[in-house]
């Protein structure tokens, strides 16, 4: 970059920040998702060409993007003097941009989100005021109350699909079997993150649930929530036609049997830190795997088409 003046340098330094503290590559991750359920689950008889070109749910991704964008900056606001403790590298990048333009970007944000909904009806403005507000009461009062936070922050990060499941208006049951699948998911990632932030959470306050209950206690909540896992797994497989995905389950299962084995002998950071990624990797590959339930979309292109 040797050919841009120290201004454009500091624009593009500052734009890689605010990357950083909206985590966009999540967010990217997400509509993905959103737009493979919307096709492969919420819209079976559609054309998968229309779900794409489909205006109002293109504004009802995008809105929900901007929330979750708008999100993880109030997270990071509160969050600014724990993220020096758990993550000093990521902390310093996030902190090129001051916090005044953070809550600027913000209020921008949520803003656009408001002219989206107001698009697509007054449901939808109803219901993505609520998102925001509770995005907003999550990161300011509850995330630091124990095991309220963590089921709080899994219901918002599922609570999008539910935007495109009310706008389908597809109630079967397939739908929530899926989502409890993801909610376990996102739920055992979360406990997994306290964990691994136990130094920074106890001196800023927060009462997690290995401050309160300790490393064994939470340990053994995360094995209950891989028995459980079955549950919904079983029905998807052996109720449901969901094609070939019933593969992704079947190894996901092994993944989680493997992660459970490893977090009784887990004592480190480093250990905490494997673990977080696995669940993350568990849960990306069923975010691609999802287009498994129809394969004949990818590999015929008549049938994205016809």
């Amino acid at each position: 970059m040797s050919w841009l003046s120290r201004r454009q340098k500091w624009f593009i330094y500052k734009l890689i920040s605010l990357f950083s503290v909206v985590r966009g590559y999540n967010i990217l991750v997400i509509i993905i998702a959103q737009y493979f359920a919307s096709i492969f689950i919420f819209s079976e008889d559609t054309r998968a060409l229309d779900v794409v070109l489909d205006a109002t749910l293109f504004f009802i991704i995008f809105a929900s993007s901007l929330v979750i964008a708008s999100g993880y900056i109030i997270n990071n606001f509160y969050d600014a003097e724990k993220d020096l403790i758990n993550k000093p590298f990521k902390s310093k990048l996030d902190r090129i941009v001051s916090q005044e333009t953070k809550l600027r970007v913000y209020f921008v944000l949520n803003f656009l989100v408001f002219i989206l909904a107001f698009l697509v009806s007054w449901r939808a403005i109803i219901f993505f005021s609520s998102y925001i507000f509770l995005v907003w009461f999550y990161s300011h009062k509850l995330k630091k109350i124990v095991f309220l936070g963590n089921i709080m922050v899994s219901f918002l990060t599922i609570l999008p699909f539910f935007a495109i499941f009310l706008y389908y208006k597809n109630f079967h049951h397939v739908i929530f079997m899926h989502a409890a699948y993801l909610f376990i998911l996102i739920l055992i990632k979360e406990l997994i993150k306290d964990l691994e932030s136990i130094k920074g959470d106890l001196s800023n306050g927060y009462k997690t649930s290995p401050i309160v209950y300790g490393e064994r206690i939470t340990k053994n909540i995360v094995l209950g929530l891989i028995v459980f896992s079955v549950v919904p797994v079983y029905f998807l497989v052996n109720d449901y036609d969901i094609g070939y995905m019933d593969l992704y389950f079947y190894l996901s299962l092994l993944g989680l049997i493997f992660f459970g084995i490893k977090i009784n002998q887990s004592t480190t950071l480093q250990h905490y830190n494997l673990l977080h990624n696995v669940i993350k990797w568990i849960i990306l590959v069923g975010v691609f795997c999802i287009v498994l339930i129809d394969p004949k979309v990818v590999l015929h292109s008549k049938h994205l088409i016809y």
